[in-house]
């Protein structure tokens, strides 16, 4: 079920958001300040391709004040909406019996995108 759910997540805009996310990072990874942010775009990203059956945990142990603080700085400048538009994409997605595993893949999406430090992907 979830080699069907990919693919038919990557035919209906899954690889166009995952080459989003990627130049994204690329873009952010060109400053130095940036690399962190960029990173975290390659992450999405690579959680976007294939979101059917990955989960998204918080690491274990202390992260860090550090991570706290890029979580923040992340937010403020367009985390909240990169996670409103998931957001808004699996209510929209939710209203139809079809689309609620779609739903699910970008509630789980918004989370990371929310927060992306300190969170891992199996």
């Amino acid at each position: 079920m979830n080699l069907l759910g990919n693919i038919i997540w990557l035919i209906f805009g899954g690889f166009l958001v995952f080459i989003q996310y990627m130049i994204s990072g690329f873009v952010l990874c060109l400053t130095i300040v940036g690399i962190p942010f960029g990173v975290q775009c390659f992450k999405i990203g690579l959680l976007t391709l294939f979101p059917f059956g990955r989960q998204v945990r918080e690491v274990r142990g202390n992260t860090g004040c550090l991570s706290t603080i890029f979580n923040i700085l992340w937010i403020v400048l367009g985390g909240i909406w990169i996670a409103l538009t998931h957001l808004f994409f699996g209510i929209l997605l939710a209203i139809t019996i079809i689309g609620l595993p779609f739903a699910k893949q970008h509630f789980k999406l918004m989370s990371l995108s929310f927060t992306p430090f300190g969170k891992e992907i199996y």
